[in-house]
């Protein structure tokens, strides 16, 4: 990425050898900011070559932004919506993957819940802070300290933001908790259109407005958590989040993973047109809520669909798969060079219609049948997933060595580029962070290598 000197060390070439030619400019190769230019004429002289050399090199220069780091940044890299090359991660591996405009030279990796239990850092904290999983979430330093915990342990090419899923529900005076052992419940449920209409806000308010007056701390998690990762020198792209319209609607109206696990499909047959007006003002906060997440310094963004295997794939189409192609347009409308993923958990029926909406990255679960993955999205996307967590679990009787196993085989089923590893199910608790560890070096290891392999074949 150091543009500028390989700039000039292009151009002492040129004088050099007075035979450098537009075909044979070697910059791009050498850093993957900066690209040749097919506008200009081709030299017809020793001394037209060099300037011509010299005019490709300088309408790059020109091009170049650097970073507060002395990291210099190709213009054409920087998402649309910011062109700030301070606020663009220098290890933008997954940016790359996520959005497949060009092959990256080693797959990268994040995990799913890699912020949390499992961490022995994150229970020492949580003990020190005396909070509740749910009460840290209203303080952004605990937010961003716990964001920072897996990246500062693990080579991950990414942080997420440390959240839960139902911080919209809670936003809309919905209560949650969390007792522990029986999954997240909603004490006092919707119980019909007419106490919706009573509880909830109107559709016209659930703007921007409304996301930063309720979920304003939010937001101030992200901006702190992109100061403590500058401070720290850790320059990866952060993720923003959200559940989807489904599963908010699952929970707000009284379903759990654990119990009342029908109360969601029979709101839906109930109560059509309050379900579709329930999930029609979900998406419009979702949508405002994701993009704010964004204009307050995320770099990517992972929509949720967790509690997909709670709905059968007629409602899902019927109910589910609007939301989400609106949600895709309005995003991607809005900010085209953001990287959006989306996880359709427990229906993967829906992925490949997913993939036509406007998704950068599909991400599979652990059910999908890994030889037909690609086939199923068609090159449309990329993929994000899906490797078992319990290969990450000592008790299961997993070592580094079964974890360098199955990682390659990963790579070995859906390739390495265009694909995100990550898992199929979140991190549990009872992951061994040394596992942990092994599975992200695993997969920078052996995908640098299958890379390697493939360009000297």
């Amino acid at each position: 990425m150091k543009i500028l000197a390989i700039a000039a060390a292009a151009l002492v070439l040129a004088s050099e050898s007075h035979s450098f030619t537009p075909t044979s400019l070697s910059v791009r190769s050498a850093s993957r900011h900066f690209s040749t230019v097919s506008t200009l004429d081709a030299a017809a002289t020793s001394e037209e070559d060099l300037e011509l050399t010299r005019q490709i090199i300088m309408s790059h220069v020109e091009k170049v932004s650097a970073d507060e780091d002395g990291v210099e940044v190709d213009e054409e890299y920087l998402p649309s919506h910011n062109k700030n090359p301070d606020d663009y991660p220098a290890n933008d591996l997954m940016i790359r993957a996520a959005l497949g405009r060009e092959d990256v030279e080693r797959t990268p990796i994040w995990l799913f819940r890699q912020a949390g239990r499992h961490l022995p850092e994150y229970q020492a904290y949580k003990q020190k802070t005396g909070r509740s999983f749910l009460d840290m979430l209203s303080f952004p330093e605990d937010v961003a300290e716990c964001t920072m915990q897996p990246v500062r342990r693990y080579n991950v090419d990414a942080a997420i933001l440390f959240s839960d899923i139902l911080v919209i529900a809670e936003a809309l005076n919905i209560e949650v908790t969390m007792p522990g052992g029986v999954g997240i419940l909603v004490p006092c449920p919707l119980v019909g259109p007419a106490d919706m209409k009573e509880r909830l806000p109107s559709k016209d308010k659930l703007n921007v407005d409304f996301v930063n007056d309720k979920l304003g701390h939010v937001m101030e998690s992200v901006r702190l958590i992109r100061k403590q990762m500058k401070e720290e020198g850790i320059s990866i792209p952060l993720i923003g989040f959200s559940a989807a319209p489904w599963t908010l609607l699952f929970y707000m109206v009284g379903g759990s993973s654990k119990k009342n696990q029908h109360i969601g499909m029979e709101w839906l047959h109930s109560y059509p047109e309050a379900s579709r007006e329930l999930m029609d003002g979900l998406t419009t906060i979702v949508i405002e809520y994701m993009a704010q997440q964004v204009e307050n310094g995320a770099h990517m963004l992972q929509l949720f669909e967790a509690m997909g295997m709670m709905i059968e794939q007629p409602e899902f189409n019927e109910f589910a798969m609007p939301c989400l192609k609106k949600i895709a347009e309005e995003l991607k409308g809005r900010y085209p060079d953001v990287p959006l993923m989306v996880f359709s958990r427990g229906a993967s029926f829906a992925n490949e219609e997913l993939s036509k909406l406007g998704y950068d990255v599909i991400t599979i679960d652990g059910s999908v049948d890994r030889s037909t993955a690609r086939d199923v999205v068609g090159g449309r996307t990329g993929l994000q997933g899906n490797y078992d967590p319990r290969e990450l679990i000592v008790e299961n009787g997993k070592t580094v060595d079964t974890v360098k196993q199955t990682a390659k085989e990963l790579l070995e089923a859906l390739g390495t580029q265009r694909l995100i590893a990550n898992l199929g199910e979140g991190l549990g608790g009872k992951e061994s962070p040394e596992l942990v560890d092994a599975f992200v070096e695993a997969i920078h290891s052996e995908s640098e290598k299958m890379i390697s392999e493939s360009k000297s074949n």
